[in-house]
């Protein structure tokens, strides 16, 4: 993340723009946002799966794993 000056910075130029432009400029932020994750989540599979293959976890039963998480 930028530093906060620099973050300051940005929001004060934004705060320039007409509201219009504001709403536009929050919806390609979002929308970008939503990708970054989409793409973060689709890493994190291949990651899982590629583990799995691997040999690096096993399937369990859902009691299983919920015995697991309370000890």
């Amino acid at each position: 993340m930028p530093d906060a000056m620099a973050f300051a910075h940005i929001l004060d130029e934004v705060g320039k723009l007409p509201v219009e432009d504001q709403d536009v400029l929050r919806d390609i932020i979002a929308k970008r946002v939503v990708d970054l994750r989409r793409d973060q989540i689709a890493r994190e599979i291949r990651e899982a799966r590629a583990e799995y293959e691997a040999g690096g976890c096993q399937p369990v039963s859902v009691n299983d794993l919920m015995k697991e998480i309370r000890s």
